[in-house]
C-alpha cells in the first residue's frame, strides 16, 4: 500500500459514503482514478465492505456482554462455530489463547435474553462446558476505525 492507498482507507473509514469526486479531491486524483484505487483495495481485501452502523440501544439491544467460552471437547468445535454463526446476537467470536477457547461479543435485549442465550443456546446444545460472562456497564470507546500507518 502506498501513501495514496493509506490516505484513501483512512478517509473512507471516517466517510464511508463519500463520493469518488470527494475522495479524489482528498487524494489529489481524478474521481475515476480514486475509484480504481478503491476497487484495487477491495480486490486485495484491504477494504472488506461497507455498512451502516446502527445504534444498538435504538434497535432494542442495549445489553452488551463478553462471554468467555470453554468447549467440552474440541470435537464440538465445528458444531459450536456453525451455531454461533447463526446467532444474530453474537456480533464477534474470537478463538483465544489462555484458559478459554472463545471470546464472544454478545448484544441482547436484557438479562433474561442473555440467560436464554447462555443456558438454552450455548450450554444446552453446542458442547459448551463453561462460560464466564462480563456485562458492560458503560462504554468509553468503541470504534471500527483502525490506525493506518502514514
Amino acid at each position: 500500500m502506498d501513501s495514496f492507498d493509506k490516505k484513501a482507507v483512512a478517509f473512507l473509514m471516517a466517510h464511508g459514503r463519500a463520493t469518488w469526486a470527494e475522495l479524489g479531491h482528498i487524494l489529489g486524483l481524478s474521481a475515476p482514478a480514486a475509484a480504481e484505487r478503491v476497487r484495487k483495495l477491495e480486490k486485495e481485501g484491504v477494504i472488506r465492505g461497507y455498512a451502516a452502523l446502527p445504534g444498538p440501544e435504538q434497535l432494542g439491544y442495549p445489553l452488551l456482554a463478553y462471554v468467555s467460552v470453554t468447549l467440552a471437547s474440541q470435537r464440538s468445535r465445528s458444531a459450536f462455530l456453525k451455531a454461533i454463526g447463526r446467532m444474530e446476537e453474537v456480533l464477534e467470536a474470537h478463538h483465544v489463547a489462555g484458559d478459554d477457547d472463545y471470546l464472544l461479543k454478545v448484544r441482547c435485549r436484557n438479562t433474561q435474553d442473555l440467560d436464554r442465550i447462555l443456558a438454552h443456546e450455548l450450554k444446552a446444545k453446542h458442547g459448551v462446558a463453561r462460560t464466564r460472562t462480563t456485562i458492560v456497564l458503560a462504554t468509553a470507546k468503541e470504534t471500527i476505525k483502525l490506525p493506518v500507518a502514514r
